[in-house]
């Protein structure tokens, strides 16, 4: 063993350590790697550094950007209330679905940022059936574990290992549905295991809750009794609105708020703001409510035949269809505002503040009439409506009022829910050209990240704050190491400890102890960093027994995904501690035989779908 290879292990075993007791953070670790080597004299800085120019670490953070597009547009949101319709109270038909749509979902983003998205989820559907939370986080972390074994982009360490593929020049690393084969069988294992090993994680159900302290939409329309005042319309050909005004019409003053307008856009239907400006177009879907009238329904059918306005049948509760983009909030008037005093009308909030006062609460008890004629006081409680931007700048700045109730809605709302169509089309672009080889796959994220910005599916800002940098930044702190392993001898060090143990006549042996290896390495640092770690012991391996690197290297890619062991070798795990109540032990009882049978499963697998030898 040469000094420059024990100076390396020596800065290797450092970060582990570091990683294990995780101070520093991960990211910095990787910032000290990158300081440490080049005092080695292995490497040179630019070397080190060289990870920030790598086509793999490029390809993570755009499809960070992609998946923000999906979840800027809801499309990940949907999936979920599709499974809560679906599943009903069934335990078994939600861990079924719920991992099957983790899966599928995490198969084109990050699968941290699909836990992240379906625990308010699937904390609802707990709340909804009174199944304990514990029977249901385990599998949805499993559950996007495992997507990272369906698609070459599905997760870091995956991209990590077919980099490290195209630098040695071998096979031309792996396709994007390479992954599939392994990944669907494993899930389908996975989501038998689970539910026989459900018992594993407690009682299946938890006693009546506390009511939410967060009001829903629906808690608000019963309160306020606005279920009544509801009514949509559009604008017929021939009507004395088109051309016209919202000010000029002052229907306001007739008891009728415009709360939105839907529109054809350039690419499809759209909600729009009732400014004052506003000029009303043939083919407008228009969204009242009836503030004034005792007589509602009268009052609608007069309004519609004089306005020219053809009524349209009602789809929610209050335009709680429409929830993805129009929200409620309820806002208190402080002693300083400049509102106290005015009237609805007279204090202009919907001009200002882009929100539209359908209720007020004055000593706890709703008003019933004269809402719009009720000079506010201090304390008074307002219900508004309006676009969930408008509630969050409310909610950002100190203002005339103050946001006092956020429903629970708000939390799962979507800046740009009408782009889903759009987002759908640029992911299956996105993949279509990765799939078909027409481009190479970093070339193929660039194309789908414009396109996101060009459907709106996402904006500058989002996007640079989409990508995880700390992620980014471990991936190019821990590249240097597979280049100073290699140049030290370190990889044919590591290669020779596996032959030796094993032998080179087993090749499914050899399989298994790599596999095993890595597994174990991923229970204590980063899978990312295993995987960077291992990659290139898996091709030294495959080049030493002459045999193609591609299973090897799967091996490898597959086992970084088999995290189920501990809470913390992965943020998935991480993400669900809290809301499942979990302990290490649960983890390690739970995930422990999976992982074996992962391992078996695998071992199986690999020489079949990739076979070992390498063609003449």
């Amino acid at each position: 063993m040469t000094g420059s290879l024990i100076a390396v292990l020596s800065i290797l075993a450092l970060a582990m350590a570091m990683f294990l007791i995780n101070r520093p953070r991960m990211d910095v670790v990787a910032i000290v790697v990158m300081a440490l080597l080049p005092f080695t004299g292995v490497l040179s800085i630019n070397e080190t550094i060289a990870g920030f120019g790598d086509s793999s670490v490029v390809l993570v953070g755009l499809m960070f950007i992609l998946g923000e597009g999906l979840v800027r547009t809801g499309v990940a949101q949907r999936v979920g209330d599709l499974l809560i319709a679906r599943a009903g109270s069934s335990e078994t038909v939600l861990i079924i679905l719920l991992m099957s749509s983790v899966c599928l979902i995490g198969s084109v983003m990050s699968s941290t940022g699909v836990v992240a998205i379906f625990i308010p989820v699937v904390l609802r559907i707990c709340a909804t059936t009174r199944i304990a939370p514990r029977r249901l986080m385990m599998p949805l972390s499993i559950g996007a574990l495992i997507s990272g074994m369906t698609t070459l982009v599905a997760t870091a360490p995956n991209l990590v290992v077919n980099g490290e593929l195209l630098r040695h020049d071998q096979a031309g690393g792996f396709g994007f549905f390479t992954f599939t084969p392994f990944g669907l069988p494993i899930l389908l294992l996975a989501i038998v295991y689970m539910l026989l090993a459900r018992r594993l994680l407690g009682e299946s159900t938890v006693a009546e809750t506390e009511p939410l302290v967060r009001p829903t939409l629906q808690h608000w329309v019963d309160e306020y009794e606005l279920a009544s005042r509801e009514f949509r319309a559009r604008v017929e050909p021939g009507s004395p609105l088109i051309g016209k005004s919202l000010a000029e019409l002052k229907l306001r003053r007739h008891g009728l708020n415009v709360l939105a307008i839907e529109r054809q856009g350039r690419l499809n239907r759209e909600l729009t703001r009732p400014l004052p400006a506003t000029v009303f177009h043939v083919g407008d879907t228009l969204f009242f409510d009836v503030i004034k009238s005792p007589d509602a329904d009268a009052a609608i059918d007069e309004t519609c035949a004089a306005q020219g306005l053809s009524r349209l049948p009602l789809t929610g509760h209050y335009f709680t269809d429409q929830a993805q983009e129009l929200g409620m909030a309820e806002v208190i008037v402080p002693a300083d505002s400049h509102l106290i005093g005015k009237t609805v009308i007279r204090a202009g909030i919907r001009s200002k503040f882009d929100l539209t006062v359908i209720g007020l609460k004055r000593g706890g008890e709703p008003l019933k009439k004269d809402l719009l004629e009720t000079p506010l006081k201090v304390g008074d409680m307002l219900l508004v409506v309006g676009p969930w931007r408008a509630i969050r700048n409310l909610r950002a700045e100190a203002s005339d009022l103050l946001p006092f109730n956020l429903p629970t809605e708000f939390d799962q709302a979507v800046p740009a829910g009408r782009r889903a169509p759009f987002a759908l089309l640029a992911l299956a672009i996105t993949v279509g050209l990765m799939v078909s080889g027409v481009v190479p796959t970093v070339h193929a994220a660039i194309i789908g990240c414009l396109l996101m910005g060009l459907f709106r599916c996402v904006d500058l800002p989002s996007a640079y704050r989409s990508v995880h940098w700390p992620t980014l930044i471990l991936i190019v702190g821990m590249f240097p190491f597979s280049l100073a392993l290699q140049r030290t001898g370190g990889v044919d060090m590591a290669s020779n400890a596996l032959l030796s143990v094993i032998g080179g006549d087993h090749p499914r042996l050899l399989i298994a102890g790599l596999f095993a290896t890595t597994m174990i390495i991923g229970m204590f640092i980063s899978n990312t960093a295993t995987a960077v770690l291992m990659a290139p012991v898996a091709i030294g391996l495959a080049q030493q027994l002459g045999m193609s690197p591609l299973p090897f290297a799967m091996t490898v890619a597959l086992a970084a995904s088999t995290a189920f062991i501990t809470p913390f070798s992965t943020p998935v795990n991480t993400l669900v501690v809290g809301p499942g109540g979990y302990s290490f032990g649960d983890f390690v009882r739970v995930g422990l035989p999976l992982s074996i049978l992962v391992l078996i499963a695998c071992v199986l697998l690999i020489p079949i779908v990739l076979p070992l030898h390498v063609a003449p």
